[in-house]
């Protein structure tokens, strides 16, 4: 029987070797990731490595391209572990250079926008995890989501349509100051009308986060940008 597309690869690939399709992460969601690797038994670690594999689209001259888990990556990369199990999801390699890219668009498998939310050539994406920048929207919207203020989403790269409607609201000298504000204030308008439109959005529902929870995640957040 022939291997399926989405067979795992179960043998350990060099986090070096895979290519990023995003300019930028969350530095605070990736520490957060990092401290909760960190916190974990060899088992646990071994156990998390097989049960989060990486998604990967092969692409010309059999590079892996990485289409999620970015944060996963940075952290682990940060915290010095080498490898990791890719699963391959989308095979490109016969595709030339320039068309690889269209396709990689088209498919939702790439998101070419910087810190500042601009969009970015395909030629500038770091060639490693290690090059990743800093996105301080992109860890307010991670921080947002795991406080419950809007629902994981299957839409590609949800947390960063979620960041770019905050660049535009939230000031970005409250989002260095004062992270647990900027929080508290991007809670209040995740659950407005106006963004009724995002992915996720939950709205003023009785499923909205307990305020307790919120308190919890906004001292987690403070610690994390110490």
């Amino acid at each position: 029987m022939s291997s399926s597309l989405r067979d795992p690869v179960l043998r350990a690939t060099p986090i070096a070797d895979l290519r990023p399709t995003q300019f930028t992460v969350g530095f605070l969601e990736v520490e957060r990731k990092r401290k909760s690797w960190r916190e974990k038994r060899l088992a646990e670690k071994s156990e998390t490595l097989e049960s989060h594999m990486v998604p990967v689209v092969i692409g010309p001259k059999d590079v892996l391209y990485v289409t999620d888990h970015h944060h996963m990556l940075r952290a682990l990369h940060d915290d010095g572990q080498a490898d990791v199990f890719v699963v391959v999801t989308g095979d490109l390699h016969k595709a030339d250079p320039d068309h690889f890219w269209t396709l990689m668009d088209y498919h939702g498998w790439t998101h070419p926008f910087d810190e500042k939310g601009q969009r970015r050539g395909y030629d500038e994406l770091p060639r490693t995890v290690a090059g990743l920048r800093d996105d301080l929207y992109r860890s307010l919207a991670g921080a947002l989501r795991n406080s419950g203020g809007f629902a994981k989403d299957s839409t590609p790269f949800s947390e960063f349509v979620w960041a770019d409607f905050f660049r535009a609201r939230i000031k970005r000298k409250t989002l260095r100051e004062d992270f647990e504000a900027a929080l508290a204030e991007a809670y209040d308008i995740a659950r407005g009308k106006d963004a009724d439109f995002l992915p996720g959005w939950c709205g003023a529902r009785e499923h909205a986060v307990h305020p307790d929870i919120l308190k919890k995640t906004l001292k987690k957040a403070k610690a994390a940008s110490r």
